[in-house]
């Protein structure tokens, strides 16, 4: 059986696999440029996407702008023809300049969480700009929907729903990621099919549902395409290809670690993290970690108080200094033995799903 494309609202993706955005410079116009043309939806990471700018610290709102706006305009040369999308944060401080760069700028998809994206719609009105909200509950997904509905007469053109296995930032408290709490990414991908269903049928819009966290391979895309997932979201795969725009050593990371090295860690804008467990995690066990400099990048980060600079952990990871910085990764990253081209491991995956989706 052939895997299905991904009809987002009047646009047609080949293949329903969307990478995730990784930051902070782990997915940019390289890494999204590759999957796009591979035919599946490549994706950048806004957080902190300046950071190679030289005004970066002393003008970082504009320095993030700029930067956005320069991966987008590489990423449509790479791909001149390939969907392509860009993660913002809601948390940013900077978050309305950054979607509305992203708009000004004709990217194809808004992909927003870490915070309620009330203002998303009002963004990208009048543009042909899709968009996207993160989700880990049904609630979440109808709290979106109807307050779309409410003020703007509008619906989401995609919902990702992301599981407590994903990679990064997660949207789960601690206590629930390690109480006995049961979150299945499969039963949360009907939780919030369902809870979208009075609004597809009020506006006749069908709202693709994506599944995310720990979707490894396509025996899993398989899985989540059955039970009616319109396609699924994996980002720590597409870390160990040639393509991906993180460091060399940041990519061998994930190929040397172990299972038990994958856990949570601490993050300063309040919620758990997964990331492989390194000596700059173990260090942070022990105490805080005086911020010298800041960027005012996030809003719930206070820089008096907060345990580590989360901005300089990731950018000493992603520029190679791995045992120094935060390597966030998801919960199957151990599984990845070898580096490959982004169009090898699609191949791989469609190759493996059909396979899954015959059987």
């Amino acid at each position: 059986m052939s895997i299905p494309s991904l009809q987002i609202g009047d646009e047609t993706v080949k293949i329903p696999i969307l990478q995730g955005g990784m930051g902070i410079g782990v997915s940019l116009s390289r890494l999204a440029a590759a999957v796009a043309n591979a035919g599946g939806i490549g994706v950048m990471a806004g957080v902190q996407i300046g950071y190679e700018e030289e005004d970066f610290y002393t003008n970082n709102d504009e320095a993030n702008v700029r930067g956005l706006r320069k991966h987008i305009r590489k990423a449509k040369e790479l791909s001149p023809d390939g969907f392509l999308g860009v993660n913002i944060m809601v948390a940013v401080q900077n978050y309305r300049e950054m979607v509305q760069a992203a708009v000004e700028e004709k990217i194809n998809l808004i992909i927003s969480g870490a915070g309620l994206p009330s203002e998303l719609p009002a963004l990208v009105k009048g543009s042909g700009t899709k968009i996207a909200p993160i989700v880990s509950s049904g609630k979440a997904a109808a709290l979106i929907a109807k307050m779309w509905d409410r003020k703007y007469q509008v619906l989401p053109d995609l919902v990702i729903v992301e599981g407590p296995d994903a990679g990064g930032h997660l949207g789960f408290s601690e206590e629930q990621l390690k109480g006995n709490h049961s979150f299945r990414l499969d039963e949360m991908v009907k939780d919030v099919m369902t809870a979208l269903k009075q609004y597809e049928e009020k506006y006749r819009k069908k709202i693709p549902v994506i599944a995310a966290g720990g979707v490894f391979d396509g025996n899993d895309i398989a899985d989540y395409l059955k039970i009616g997932a319109a396609g699924v979201q994996m980002a720590t795969r597409f870390v160990a290809t040639q393509e991906c725009d993180a460091d060399d050593e940041f990519k061998q990371a994930y190929i040397n670690s172990q299972k038990e090295e994958i856990g949570l860690v601490k993050s300063p804008v309040g919620m758990p993290g997964r990331a492989i467990i390194n000596e700059f995690v173990n260090r942070l066990d022990k105490g805080s970690i005086p911020v010298t400099k800041c960027t005012n990048c996030l809003k719930p980060c206070n820089p008096a108080t907060t345990p580590y600079c989360i901005t300089e952990a990731l950018i000493r990871s992603v520029t190679g200094s791995v045992r120094e910085g935060l390597i966030f990764a998801g919960k199957n990253a151990y599984r990845i033995n070898k580096i490959v081209s982004v169009q090898e491991l699609m191949d791989e995956l469609v190759k493996e799903t059909e396979v899954a989706l015959s059987t």
